[in-house]
């Protein structure tokens, strides 16, 4: 073992290139069971950032299915969810990300189109069996305007008889926002989620159930529970008669049974803890039933672990394995549970769990060690205090490397406030972070108010604050790093992605804290953003984080980072997807305008919408943030091009 070289932090070389960094941020979803065979999507950011199918079969072998161009990805409310289903055979339902439609296929064919061409996207499909028609949820773009949407649960023919005009679509259920339909174990029953603006869905989701006709129109629709105050997060059945869902009605999302015929609602484990989370994705799921009775659950404050509730009694028990964060895309069959997984030091895999056995082994999209584990950092979970009392939770990423020390001096830090805002960091291997702080630059990122994760009293300390709270938790992280004495208070940078990118801008603007700063396609003009700019769903979300139109514009006023530039000192890059329609980029484009004796760097990517994919996206912004920092916090980092700033 060689002895660390001291060296200035920003400085170190390491092996973790941007283009290793960006390949490992692909993640397994959309988990299903055909038969034996285990079946999910993956993104990959190398070929044009298309979302292939990969199948493993009873033997072992995994493979991509679905050959290019074909990508699997819904944009149904922008941010998509499930986008596939199938029946062993296999015969596959999935949407195309080119142009939303719903097509059919078995492996060996080409697939054939089961919807028109135009203005309608599909998400969240289900074969009910015995019927030759997929059932899903529909979006229809009608008009000019982001509003401009109708959304129906709808059958569609598998013959491809609607392919072309749409004619022989029935229309199940209608509401303004929705999840595909849960079929009853004899298909007498369909059961959804539906909530209306101005909620969220972490605000006030519904459970709605119909009967199920002989000819398969739904009807006599009705709400069972949820709503504002209990909302639901996601609904499965356990047996014909009886439904289970998470629901919020005590400050965490726990586990319930409702009655079908009565909508009696039956807690079935109370505990401080979420067995759920934000619903921004159609299809996410939580937890799963098993075939015993059981119910296989993620479960946690902050992290997420997999675990097995048993109703009858309450007991709640582990499931082997390192891993230690789980995403909500479970499927169950028999007594095995597939999911996945990632730890600290290990990126998401698929995970499967035999009960019988309590055995549980990575089956597919296998993590490998891309480079030595001795380059990734320990991650430490904390908590600060802030403004008002509150109390702030954090995950500090120290400087790491086997080949270069610091010294005696101390180390640049970037303080990274999440997306969403309704949203959190996840506990996992994350090879972006890994790309700074083997560099000898520290991370912290920052669960601020209005996080999940932690209860609903948290996650809504941000309503009405948004600007303010997130912004003054994220300055006390930075603060207390510089006062434990892990980070130099002169050399402390921010960076955000989405909401976070507001946070960011917000507080290189209003504090003196942090001498530049990094923003992904952010919230720049809250006025505009409320009163248009932004698509359907998150329409009338600044309704809860900040208030009715008068103070939204009385605090778009004070708080827009484009009302806000004349106090905008500190340096900045901004990278901007053009095809964004969640932060369009009309308002990057005022900010910019406004902006005066800043230096700053502005990446546009044609391609790129509202989250970024494509492979070579991420290289370039990587090694622009990397540069910025450089220029801006006094090091010299190697290996990477050098963005200019101007002003």
């Amino acid at each position: 073992m060689t002895t660390p070289v001291v060296a200035p932090y920003g400085t170190w070389t390491s092996p973790l290139t941007p283009r290793l960094a960006a390949g490992f941020a692909a993640r397994p979803d959309s988990l299903q069971w055909l038969g034996e065979e285990l079946w999910w999507t993956e993104l990959r950011p190398a070929e044009g950032a298309r979302t292939t199918l990969v199948r493993r079969t009873p033997d072992g072998t995994v493979g991509a299915v679905l050959p290019a161009p074909w990508s699997v990805r819904t944009r149904v409310v922008e941010y998509g969810g499930c986008a596939w289903t199938g029946v062993p055979g296999p015969d596959v339902v999935f949407v195309d990300e080119s142009d939303q439609r719903l097509y059919r296929w078995t492996p060996g064919t080409d697939p054939r189109p089961l919807t028109p061409p135009g203005a309608l996207r599909h998400a969240d499909p289900v074969l009910p069996p015995g019927r030759e028609e997929v059932w899903c949820v529909q979006e229809d773009h009608f008009g000019p305007g982001p509003q401009d949407v109708r959304r129906a649960l709808v059958a569609v023919p598998l013959d491809g008889s609607a392919a072309e005009t749409g004619r022989g679509v029935r229309e199940l259920a209608t509401g303004r926002f929705l999840t595909g339909p849960r079929l009853s174990p004899d298909g007498r029953y369909a059961a959804w989620l539906g909530w209306e603006h101005p909620s969220m869905p972490w605000d006030g989701a519904e459970l709605r159930v119909a009967e199920v006709s002989a000819d398969g129109e739904f009807l006599g629709a009705k709400t069972l529970c949820g709503g504002p105050g209990a909302p639901v997060a996601q609904v499965e059945w356990a047996d014909p008669d009886t439904l289970l869902v998470a629901m919020d009605t005590t400050g965490w999302w726990n586990l319930h049974r409702v009655d079908r015929a009565t909508g009696e609602v039956r807690e079935l484990c109370r505990r401080a803890q979420e067995f759920a989370g934000p619903l921004w994705r159609l299809g996410s799921r939580w937890f799963a039933p098993l075939d015993d009775g059981r119910i296989a659950v993620l479960h946690g404050t902050g992290p997420l672990a997999l675990g097995v509730l048993d109703p009858a009694s309450g007991q709640l028990t582990g499931v082997a394995g390192h891993w230690t964060e789980w995403l909500p895309t479970l499927a169950a069959n028999g007594s095995r549970i597939a999911g996945v997984g990632a730890s600290p030091v290990t990126g998401f895999e698929v995970v499967r769990a035999d009960l019988d056995s309590r055995t549980a082994e990575a089956v597919g999209h296998f993590h490998r060690d891309l480079v030595d584990p001795a380059y990734l950092p320990r991650p430490r979970r904390r908590t600060y205090p802030s403004a008002g009392g509150r109390v702030v939770h954090a995950t500090v990423f120290p400087p790491t490397s086997p080949d270069f020390e610091g010294g005696d001096e101390l180390a640049p830090y970037v303080i990274w406030p999440h997306g969403g805002p309704t949203n959190r960091f996840l506990a996992s291997c994350d090879l972006s972070v890994a790309f700074f702080t083997s560099r000898g630059i520290g991370v912290a990122q920052v669960d601020y108010a209005g996080s999940t994760g932690y209860g609903r009293a948290y996650r809504q300390s941000l309503d009405g604050q948004w600007g303010s709270a997130d912004v003054e938790d994220c300055a006390a992280v930075a603060r207390a790093l510089a006062e434990e004495g892990l980070a130099d208070p002169r050399r402390l940078a921010v960076r955000g992605a989405s909401a976070g990118g507001w946070t960011a801008a917000i507080a290189l603007a209003t504090t003196d804290v942090f001498r530049c700063g990094t923003l992904y396609f952010p919230v720049l003009d809250l006025v505009e953003w409320a009163e248009g700019d932004t698509h359907d769903l998150e329409s009338h979300y600044a309704d809860t984080l900040v208030g009715g139109p008068e103070e939204i514009r009385a605090r778009g006023a004070l708080l827009s980072p484009v009302n806000l530039v004349d106090r905008l000192t500190a340096p900045f890059l901004l990278a901007q997807g053009l095809r964004d329609a969640v932060c369009p980029p009309a308002q990057s484009e005022r900010f910019l305008a406004r902006v005066r004796d800043v230096p700053h760097a502005c990446l546009a990517f044609p391609g790129e919408g509202h989250g970024f994919r494509a492979a070579d996206t991420h290289v370039r912004c990587m090694e622009a943030e990397l540069s910025l920092y450089g220029q801006v916090l006094g090091f010299e980092p190697k290996e990477v091009a050098r963005v200019e700033l101007s002003r």
